[in-house]
């Protein structure tokens, strides 16, 4: 085997790979798609026909070398998408179910510390709810005052009551109602504070392995 041989075999393997991406850079493929029309259309570059469709790119020989989806591409990000943002949600809904039980662990040392905490928290509610019914017993006070005042200008012929005493009527029904109002959250905020706590009871228990 001669040197010039050898040498020649040498630069034919080398040319041979950059002939093959130069023959397949120019191989020319045809675009088929069918149209809304039903119909097939045929290109070297997309038909309009085509736009927005599922392509077939054919070589040659007449062979599919390629599918092209784009409704079923777009579906599929879409999906991915969806899928990505449901991993996250789900994540950051376990960190902080997480930090959620740190959080109570590190509050409570027992079950007993809950309801113990539960029971303060009652006593502090109940006196609020003592000190509403108060000012209510108040103003229903007052307002009998002020009727028997209303009475004594009835019987007395003096005339109509004075301005003053009406506007200490109405103030003594605004602020009625504003109690009463007041009254009605208080009792109710009863039932989200023992709720917390029954939630609070139930997340220890499982963050501690307890049934």
């Amino acid at each position: 085997m001669t040197p010039r041989f050898i040498l020649f075999a040498s630069a034919a393997l080398i040319a041979a790979p950059q002939f093959a991406l130069a023959q397949r850079a120019t191989e020319q493929y045809t675009y088929r798609c069918t149209g809304s029309d039903g119909k097939k259309y045929y290109g070297s570059t997309i038909p309009n026909a085509c736009i927005g469709r599922p392509l077939e790119l054919i070589n040659k020989q007449g062979l599919v070398v390629k599918r092209i989806d784009p409704e079923g591409d777009e579906k599929a990000r879409i999906a991915k998408e969806a899928e990505a943002e449901k991993k996250r949600e789900q994540d950051a809904a376990s960190k902080d179910a997480q930090r959620r039980n740190r959080a109570l662990l590190a509050t409570y040392t027992s079950e007993k510390d809950i309801e113990d905490s539960r029971a303060r928290d009652l006593r502090n509610h109940e006196k609020g709810v003592q000190e509403v019914q108060r000012r209510i017993e108040d103003l229903k006070k007052r307002q009998a005052q002020f009727q028997k005042e209303l009475d004594l200008f009835a019987t007395s012929g003096k005339g109509q009551p004075p301005t003053r005493l009406k506007e200490e009527i109405t103030n003594a029904q605004i602020d009625l109602k504003a109690q009463e109002t007041l009254l009605d959250a208080k009792r109710k905020e009863e039932v989200g504070i023992n709720a917390r706590y029954d939630e609070d009871k139930r997340r220890y228990k499982e963050a501690t392995g307890r049934k």
